[in-house]
Protein backbone atom coordinates (compact mmCIF):
# COMPACT_ATOMS: atom_id res chain seq x y z
CA UNK A 1 0.00 0.00 0.00
CA UNK A 2 1.05 3.52 -0.69
CA UNK A 3 2.32 5.50 2.40
CA UNK A 4 -0.71 7.53 2.99
CA UNK A 5 -2.63 8.20 6.19
CA UNK A 6 -5.45 6.24 4.54
CA UNK A 7 -6.12 2.62 4.74
CA UNK A 8 -9.76 2.62 3.40
CA UNK A 9 -11.34 4.88 0.68
CA UNK A 10 -15.63 4.90 1.21
CA UNK A 11 -17.34 6.18 -2.09
CA UNK A 12 -20.67 7.77 -2.63
CA UNK A 13 -22.55 5.97 -5.54
CA UNK A 14 -24.35 8.64 -7.36
CA UNK A 15 -21.87 11.51 -9.21
CA UNK A 16 -19.19 9.84 -7.44
CA UNK A 17 -18.67 6.02 -9.45
CA UNK A 18 -22.11 6.45 -11.51
CA UNK A 19 -24.25 9.01 -13.09
CA UNK A 20 -27.49 10.10 -11.33
CA UNK A 21 -28.99 13.14 -13.73
CA UNK A 22 -32.61 13.17 -12.77
CA UNK A 23 -33.13 15.26 -15.76
CA UNK A 24 -31.87 13.38 -18.37
CA UNK A 25 -33.18 9.98 -16.76
CA UNK A 26 -36.50 11.57 -17.64
CA UNK A 27 -35.64 12.97 -21.32
CA UNK A 28 -34.84 9.33 -22.20
CA UNK A 29 -38.66 8.39 -21.17
CA UNK A 30 -40.51 11.54 -23.07
CA UNK A 31 -40.66 12.61 -26.40
CA UNK A 32 -40.68 16.55 -25.18
CA UNK A 33 -38.63 19.21 -23.46
CA UNK A 34 -41.72 20.09 -21.56
CA UNK A 35 -42.98 16.41 -20.87
CA UNK A 36 -39.20 15.59 -19.26
CA UNK A 37 -39.69 18.60 -17.04
CA UNK A 38 -43.32 17.05 -16.06
CA UNK A 39 -41.78 13.84 -15.44
CA UNK A 40 -38.57 15.00 -13.74
CA UNK A 41 -40.86 17.20 -11.11
CA UNK A 42 -42.86 14.27 -10.30
CA UNK A 43 -40.33 11.68 -9.63
CA UNK A 44 -36.90 12.72 -8.85
CA UNK A 45 -37.43 16.35 -8.46
CA UNK A 46 -40.39 15.39 -5.73
CA UNK A 47 -39.01 15.44 -1.75
CA UNK A 48 -40.20 12.00 -1.44
CA UNK A 49 -37.48 10.58 -3.51
CA UNK A 50 -35.85 11.41 -0.13
CA UNK A 51 -37.94 8.95 1.67
CA UNK A 52 -37.80 5.95 -0.77
CA UNK A 53 -33.71 6.56 -0.36
CA UNK A 54 -34.87 6.68 3.01
CA UNK A 55 -36.62 3.68 3.24
CA UNK A 56 -39.89 4.76 4.78
CA UNK A 57 -41.59 4.50 1.41
CA UNK A 58 -41.50 1.46 -1.15
CA UNK A 59 -41.66 2.05 -5.24
CA UNK A 60 -45.14 1.63 -5.01
CA UNK A 61 -45.89 4.03 -2.96
CA UNK A 62 -43.61 6.78 -4.86
CA UNK A 63 -45.43 5.16 -8.22
CA UNK A 64 -48.81 6.63 -6.92
CA UNK A 65 -47.67 9.83 -5.72
CA UNK A 66 -45.28 10.73 -9.29
CA UNK A 67 -48.50 9.92 -10.64
CA UNK A 68 -50.64 11.63 -8.64
CA UNK A 69 -48.83 14.71 -10.13
CA UNK A 70 -48.51 13.72 -13.78
CA UNK A 71 -51.29 13.88 -16.58
CA UNK A 72 -52.63 10.59 -17.06
CA UNK A 73 -51.38 10.07 -20.67
CA UNK A 74 -47.84 10.37 -19.15
CA UNK A 75 -48.38 7.25 -16.45
CA UNK A 76 -46.79 4.97 -19.15
CA UNK A 77 -43.29 7.16 -19.32
CA UNK A 78 -43.45 7.35 -15.98
CA UNK A 79 -43.97 3.37 -15.43
CA UNK A 80 -41.24 2.72 -18.16
CA UNK A 81 -38.94 5.66 -15.78
CA UNK A 82 -39.06 3.94 -12.98
CA UNK A 83 -38.30 0.59 -14.25
CA UNK A 84 -35.37 1.39 -17.08
CA UNK A 85 -33.47 4.37 -15.40
CA UNK A 86 -30.64 2.34 -13.52
CA UNK A 87 -29.61 1.32 -17.26
CA UNK A 88 -29.02 5.06 -18.33
CA UNK A 89 -26.91 5.23 -15.22
CA UNK A 90 -23.33 5.12 -16.19
CA UNK A 91 -19.71 4.42 -14.83
CA UNK A 92 -17.37 7.78 -14.44
CA UNK A 93 -14.95 6.27 -16.26
CA UNK A 94 -11.38 8.13 -14.25
CA UNK A 95 -12.58 7.33 -10.56
CA UNK A 96 -13.81 3.83 -11.81
CA UNK A 97 -10.34 3.22 -13.08
CA UNK A 98 -8.67 5.09 -9.79
CA UNK A 99 -10.77 2.49 -7.77
CA UNK A 100 -9.21 -0.10 -9.81
CA UNK A 101 -5.41 1.15 -8.93
CA UNK A 102 -6.64 1.51 -5.07
CA UNK A 103 -7.72 -2.28 -5.36
CA UNK A 104 -4.29 -2.97 -6.66
CA UNK A 105 -2.20 -1.33 -4.20
CA UNK A 106 -4.15 -2.98 -1.10
CA UNK A 107 -6.65 -0.23 0.25
CA UNK A 108 -9.96 -1.11 1.52
CA UNK A 109 -12.61 -0.12 -0.79
CA UNK A 110 -16.15 0.83 0.59
CA UNK A 111 -19.64 1.57 -0.76
CA UNK A 112 -21.86 4.42 1.23
CA UNK A 113 -24.85 5.56 -0.35
CA UNK A 114 -28.44 7.20 0.34
CA UNK A 115 -30.20 4.54 -2.32
CA UNK A 116 -33.01 2.63 -2.84
CA UNK A 117 -33.60 -1.12 -1.91
CA UNK A 118 -33.85 -1.69 -5.54
CA UNK A 119 -29.60 -0.37 -5.51
CA UNK A 120 -28.69 -3.58 -7.67
CA UNK A 121 -29.97 -2.53 -10.63
CA UNK A 122 -27.48 0.47 -10.96
CA UNK A 123 -24.67 -1.15 -9.57
CA UNK A 124 -25.47 -4.08 -12.10
CA UNK A 125 -24.05 -1.16 -14.56
CA UNK A 126 -20.95 -0.38 -12.44
CA UNK A 127 -17.62 -2.41 -13.40
CA UNK A 128 -15.77 -1.69 -10.05
CA UNK A 129 -18.94 -2.54 -7.30
CA UNK A 130 -17.59 -6.39 -7.48
CA UNK A 131 -14.13 -4.80 -5.85
CA UNK A 132 -15.63 -3.09 -2.78
CA UNK A 133 -15.46 -5.08 0.26
CA UNK A 134 -18.64 -3.76 2.19
CA UNK A 135 -21.14 -1.81 1.41
CA UNK A 136 -24.60 0.39 3.32
CA UNK A 137 -26.87 1.58 1.91
CA UNK A 138 -29.57 3.78 3.36
CA UNK A 139 -32.98 2.11 1.91
CA UNK A 140 -31.94 -0.66 3.81
CA UNK A 141 -30.65 0.47 7.45
CA UNK A 142 -33.32 3.52 7.45
CA UNK A 143 -30.19 5.65 8.32
CA UNK A 144 -29.21 8.29 5.55
CA UNK A 145 -25.43 10.79 5.36
CA UNK A 146 -25.78 13.17 6.19
CA UNK A 147 -26.27 11.26 9.78
CA UNK A 148 -23.08 10.67 11.56
CA UNK A 149 -24.77 6.95 12.38
CA UNK A 150 -24.54 5.88 9.31
CA UNK A 151 -20.78 6.36 8.69
CA UNK A 152 -20.62 5.00 12.36
CA UNK A 153 -22.54 1.93 10.98
CA UNK A 154 -20.15 1.54 8.24
CA UNK A 155 -17.31 1.45 10.42
CA UNK A 156 -18.89 -1.09 13.59
CA UNK A 157 -19.81 -3.39 10.91
CA UNK A 158 -16.75 -4.23 8.58
CA UNK A 159 -14.11 -3.09 11.90
CA UNK A 160 -13.22 0.03 10.38
CA UNK A 161 -11.44 3.09 12.31
CA UNK A 162 -13.01 6.23 11.22
CA UNK A 163 -9.31 7.67 11.05
CA UNK A 164 -8.02 5.50 8.39
CA UNK A 165 -11.45 6.32 6.31
CA UNK A 166 -11.33 9.12 3.70
CA UNK A 167 -15.14 9.60 2.54
CA UNK A 168 -15.85 10.37 -0.97
CA UNK A 169 -19.15 12.22 -1.83
CA UNK A 170 -20.47 14.96 -4.14
CA UNK A 171 -22.92 16.25 -1.79
CA UNK A 172 -20.55 19.00 0.61
CA UNK A 173 -23.47 18.82 3.79
CA UNK A 174 -22.71 14.54 3.29
CA UNK A 175 -19.05 15.26 4.09
CA UNK A 176 -19.84 16.94 6.86
CA UNK A 177 -21.56 14.39 8.54
CA UNK A 178 -18.53 11.95 8.09
CA UNK A 179 -16.20 14.36 9.80
CA UNK A 180 -18.33 14.46 12.37
CA UNK A 181 -18.38 10.61 12.66
CA UNK A 182 -14.19 10.97 12.46
CA UNK A 183 -13.69 10.03 9.01
CA UNK A 184 -11.89 12.34 6.69
CA UNK A 185 -14.08 13.93 3.54
CA UNK A 186 -13.08 14.81 -0.29
CA UNK A 187 -15.79 16.30 -1.72
CA UNK A 188 -15.94 15.37 -5.30
CA UNK A 189 -16.86 18.10 -7.93
CA UNK A 190 -16.00 15.72 -10.83
CA UNK A 191 -12.06 16.57 -10.47
CA UNK A 192 -11.12 12.53 -10.66
CA UNK A 193 -7.21 13.98 -10.25
CA UNK A 194 -8.08 16.60 -7.46
CA UNK A 195 -9.12 12.66 -5.86
CA UNK A 196 -6.21 10.89 -6.18
CA UNK A 197 -4.06 13.97 -4.80
CA UNK A 198 -6.49 13.81 -1.92
CA UNK A 199 -5.52 10.56 -1.58
CA UNK A 200 -1.89 10.23 -1.99
CA UNK A 201 -0.83 13.50 -1.26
Amino acid sequence: MSATRFENIVFDMGNVLMTFDGPAFSRCFTDTPRDAELLYRALFGRAEWALLDAGAIDHETMRRIAEAHLPERLHPNLHACLEGWPERSEPLGEVCDLVVRLKRQGYGLYLLSNASTRIDLQLAGCPVYPLMDGRIVSGYERIMKPDPAIYRLLCARYGLEPASCLFVDDNADNCAGARVAGMAAFHFTGDAHALERAIFG
